[in-house]
C-alpha cells in the first residue's frame, strides 16, 4: 500500500534539508571570512594610547567615554550662523542668569543662531582646500577644544578629530555636541591637557569664563581679574604619545592660554614629518599669556624653525605655520 501523501512529503523535505545543509555551510564560510577581514581592516577611531606602542600610559589617559559621563544640565545648544557647514554646539558658560545671560542665549530668544566663532570659519576654509585638492580625509587635532567650536567644524566636513580638553564642564559640552551633530564615530576626546610629558599639573579654572582657564595662575587672571578662580589637578599627555606615526594629520589647532610651547614640544615627532606630510599648524601667539607660562613667541618660532616650519604668518592673535 503506498505511503500517505503527508508522510511522503515529510521524508522528501527531510532529505532535501539534510542534503542542502553542507552546501549552505560551504556558501557561508567565505562570507564569514570576508566579514572578519573587513572588520579587521576597519579604521581605528579610538587612538587608544594603551597599546603596544605606549604600554606605560595609565588607563585614565585613554579616550574619554561620553556615554559613561554624567549629563550636564541644562543644555542650551543651537546651530552657528554663517559657516559653509553649519553645526551645533552647547554652551558651558550661561552668563549671569537671569539679568545678564550669555549673548548667545539672547540671540536664541530672538530666533537667531549662535554667533559664528572665528575659529570655526577658519577651520572650514582651510579644510575646504584639502577637499578641493582631492585629498580629503585625515585627522584634525584640536588642543584646548573648549566646547568643540573647531572640532565640530571639522567633523561635519567628514574629517576625524582628536580633541584635548582638561576642563570637565567643557568636556561635557563636547559630549553634547558629539550627540547633537551625530559624529560619535569621528570625534575622540581626551580629558587631559596636552603637554610635553605624561603626568599631572595644576590648572586654574576661571568660573564664568571656562574658555580662559589656564595652567598659569597669572594667565588665568589676565583677562578676568574679578572672576573666581579654582585650582584643579589635571592629567597631561604629549600628542606624540597619542597620534600614531602612520596617521595622516592635516591640521593642528592649539589654543591653551600660554601653554603652547609645552604642547608643541610634546608633538616634536609629529611636527618633524617631512614637507607634504606635516600638518598645517594654528596656535595662539599671545605674548602676555606666553610670558605668564615662562615662554615667548620668539622661543616658539625658534623651535618651529628647528623642525622645519619656516613659514609663519600672524592672523590676529593666532599664528599659522607651514613647511612651504
Amino acid at each position: 500500500m503506498p505511503a500517505p501523501l503527508a508522510a511522503s512529503w515529510r521524508r522528501h523535505a527531510s532529505a532535501a534539508a539534510s542534503s542542502s545543509t553542507p552546501r549552505t555551510l560551504l556558501l557561508l564560510v567565505p562570507v564569514l571570512i570576508l566579514l572578519v577581514f573587513v572588520l579587521s581592516r576597519a579604521p581605528d577611531l579610538t587612538f587608544a594610547p594603551a597599546t603596544a606602542a605606549s604600554p606605560h600610559l595609565p588607563a585614565r589617559l585613554r579616550p574619554f567615554d561620553c556615554y559613561a559621563s554624567p549629563q550636564a544640565s541644562p543644555v542650551l545648544a543651537s546651530l552657528v550662523e554663517g559657516v559653509p557647514r553649519p553645526f551645533l554646539y552647547s554652551l558651558a558658560d550661561l552668563g549671569s542668569l537671569p539679568d545678564r545671560p550669555h549673548r548667545n542665549i539672547a540671540r536664541l530668544l530672538k530666533g537667531k543662531r549662535f554667533r559664528k566663532p572665528d575659529i570655526s570659519q577658519t577651520i572650514q576654509e582651510l579644510l575646504a582646500g584639502e577637499v578641493g585638492r582631492g585629498s580629503g580625509g585625515g585627522v584634525v587635532v584640536d588642543v584646548g577644544a573648549n566646547v568643540g567650536m573647531a572640532a565640530f567644524a571639522a567633523a561635519v566636513m567628514g574629517f576625524r578629530v582628536v580633541a584635548f580638553e582638561p576642563v570637565f564642564e567643557n568636556l561635557q559640552r563636547i559630549c553634547d555636541g558629539v550627540y547633537l551633530n551625530r559624529v560619535q564615530d569621528q570625534v575622540v576626546v581626551y580629558h587631559a591637557a596636552a603637554s610635553d610629558r605624561v603626568g599631572n599639573i595644576t590648572m586654574h579654572k576661571v568660573i564664568g569664563r571656562l574658555d580662559n582657564s589656564a595652567i598659569s595662575a597669572t594667565g588665568a587672571k589676565l583677562a578676568f581679574k574679578s572672576n573666581e578662580e579654582v585650582a584643579v589637578e589635571v592629567a597631561t599627555i604629549p600628542l606624540d604619545e597619542v597620534i600614531p606615526d602612520a596617521e595622516r594629520v592635516v591640521l593642528i589647532k592649539i589654543d591653551v592660554q600660554g601653554w603652547e610651547s609645552h604642547v608643541l614640544r610634546g608633538a616634536s615627532k609629529l611636527l618633524s614629518r617631512r614637507r607634504g606630510e606635516a600638518p598645517y599648524l594654528i596656535y595662539e601667539e599671545d605674548e602676555r599669556l606666553l610670558q605668564a607660562s615662562n615662554s615667548s613667541a620668539q622661543e616658539i618660532r625658534a623651535f618651529l624653525g628647528s623642525v622645519g616650519y619656516n613659514q609663519c604668518t600672524r592672523h590676529g592673535t593666532d599664528a599659522h605655520c607651514t613647511k612651504e
